[in-house]
């Protein structure tokens, strides 16, 4: 009789282990799965990233935020210097000065098929991307879809509402970067990709302040 429960204890142990064991594995395979889920939805950029932005420019940055009310944790800063197929759109965290997200924007064509280099204005009509400081507005569905009213701060973007320059994504903008190549060209909006409005939507609907979004560039020419 002891014999007889000792093989069924032996049995059933045995398949608790298994049990276990299984139950082990498909956790650790989940756990795997939500890392890796994590890491894909971190920042976007790549190891030089972080070089693009200068330290003078975020500390500009926070002190032009402090005195104009707008958001003093992040601000989004575009680097037009940099090739369009390159992560140049950056999230920046103003207090730690580090660079938490980047992607892809693009650059004003100035009404030609295609423009070669950089140029820039502030006539309506031109086509350019314009340098300076914006304050991101309220969101509407325009022609794209999900997009942010842009209004310049500076004299060298004070036409953007005018212009109907906004911040709107388009399917033409890569996801990831895709440099040396160049990606598509605006009439003057910043454009990303709609995953990246998504994450910078975000940022912009729950802030209770206003968001900066200051394109820089100008060593470029044409």
């Amino acid at each position: 009789m002891h014999q007889i429960h000792y093989t069924i204890y032996m049995k059933l142990a045995k398949r608790l282990s298994l049990l276990l064991l299984l139950l082990l594995l498909t956790g650790a395979a989940w756990y795997l799965s939500r890392m890796r889920s994590f890491a894909s939805s971190g920042p976007s950029f790549n190891p030089k990233a972080q070089n693009t932005i200068s330290n003078s420019q975020i500390s500009e940055a926070l002190a032009y935020c402090k005195q104009k009310q707008f958001n003093t944790s992040i601000a989004f800063l575009i680097n037009m210097d940099l090739e369009s197929g390159e992560n140049r759109f950056f999230v920046v965290d103003l207090a730690s000065k580090k660079v938490l997200k980047a992607g892809l924007v693009t650059h004003g064509r100035c009404n030609q098929s295609w423009l070669v280099g950089r140029k820039y204005g502030n006539e309506v009509g031109c086509g350019c991307t314009s340098l300076g400081k914006y304050k991101i507005g309220k969101p509407y569905k325009g022609r794209f879809g999900l997009a942010y009213k842009l209004y310049g701060l500076e004299e060298t973007n004070n036409n953007a509402f005018a212009r109907f320059v906004v911040l709107h994504s388009h399917e033409c903008v890569p996801e990831k970067e895709v440099a040396p190549a160049p990606i598509c060209q605006s009439d003057g909006c910043p454009t990303v990709a709609p995953a990246f409005l998504k994450e910078l939507a975000a940022v912009i609907d729950k802030s209770e302040r206003p968001v900066l979004l200051w394109i820089e560039g100008g060593r470029i020419k044409n």
